[in-house]
């Protein structure tokens, strides 16, 4: 048998899960429901080892295993001497492995110096996956990131002049109402300065037993629909430099036009488009559109929210919502995505 995390990127559904890591060191943002009522802690390197082989065993035979994820939620803790036994023990029991990625914190990668991030890549790590969430110093605060927006910037820059892949990740509508502005643009800013391989939209959901629930409703975070989101997507996009990055929208359900994706340098313009053309709807034909992408099972077009037979059909349904009380709309939407959340592993969030 062997441990596996609770969580991974999306975009390594298929990747064999090595856990190096358990749980969150840092644990305390106000949003990550993930690691709450868990205690961090570090394995050994003849236990991660013991997990390879059993990987291996079980899948001796198979050809698929082509990509590997380390957890849990910042694997660079680890001494570099250490991981670079673990990503070498690695890809002598899997000799198909294409790509080793890992989570890291920024502030952990600035502690690695030029010469440990070679290792790490000459080793085998190929990308690492990064939760910026905000590149606004008010907004880093409020949700108790434990970051600078300096050290977001070194640990960034510490990967990508390392030569590996970066993906940062980051979050519109965390900043709520007040600080949307602020968080689109400065979030904007630093991402032009990293020049990161990926840049990964995670539409904000705010989990019921978050402090961020707690908040909004003593009135200190006020949270934003999912047309306040996109508006707020669409600065942060045209502030964005035309960089060869790509921008992510289509691997998080979360997200609400998924079709806003592709590389800045070639498809920035065609993106501004995408979110101008919901923008551009009707109060609601944007309710529609919404309904139809939280409530259904497929992608739809932003054209379908211009489709007559489609309005008549989800009118209706958006007005018995809207009868629930003030943001009636609003409030069962974002109740619908805080269940796609991760759930804490124990009932106690602290």
């Amino acid at each position: 048998m062997y441990e596996q995390g609770v969580i991974r990127p999306p975009s390594e559904a298929a990747s064999l899960l090595v856990r190096v890591t358990r749980n969150c060191p840092w644990n305390q943002c106000t949003f990550c429901p993930a690691y709450k009522g868990t205690r961090f802690s570090r394995r050994s390197v003849e236990e991660i080892k013991s997990d390879i082989d059993a990987m291996a065993k079980e899948c001796r035979g198979y050809s698929w295993v082509h990509s590997a994820f380390l957890q849990d939620a910042d694997s660079m803790v680890v001494p570099t001497v250490d991981l670079v036994e673990i990503l070498r023990y690695l890809r002598e029991k899997f000799p198909s492995l294409k790509r080793i990625t890992s989570y890291a914190r920024a502030r952990t990668l600035k502690r690695k110096s030029p010469g440990e991030m070679i290792q790490l890549r000459e080793a085998g790590l190929n990308r690492i996956h990064v939760g910026m969430e905000s590149g606004s110093a008010t907004v880093l605060k409020l949700i108790k990131k434990g970051l600078r927006p300096d050290e977001i910037i070194e640990g960034g820059r510490r990967v990508v002049e390392a030569d590996i892949s970066l993906s940062e990740y980051i979050m519109p509508g965390i900043g709520g109402r007040t600080y949307s502005e602020e968080h689109a643009r400065e979030t904007a800013r630093m991402l032009n300065h990293i020049k990161p391989d990926f840049i990964r939209v995670r539409t904000f959901a705010m989990h019921p037993l978050s402090p961020m629930a707690k908040m909004a409703e003593e009135g200190t975070f006020v949270p934003m629909n999912d047309q306040e989101i996109v508006a707020e997507i669409r600065l942060l996009v045209d502030c964005l430099e035309p960089m060869h990055s790509y921008f992510s929208s289509n691997d998080f359900s979360l997200n609400l036009l998924m079709q806003v994706d592709g590389y800045l340098d070639e498809k920035k313009d065609v993106m501004l488009r995408d979110l101008d053309d919901f923008l551009s709807l009707s109060e609601i034909q944007k309710k529609t559109y919404i309904f139809l992408q939280r409530l259904g099972y497929e992608r739809y077009p932003v054209s379908a929210a211009r489709d007559e037979q489609v309005l008549e059909q989800v009118i209706p349904e958006v007005e018995k919502l809207e009868k629930c009380g003030k943001d009636g709309f609003d409030k069962y939407i974002q109740m619908v995505m805080s269940y796609q959340l991760p759930q804490p592993q124990t009932e106690n969030w602290a």
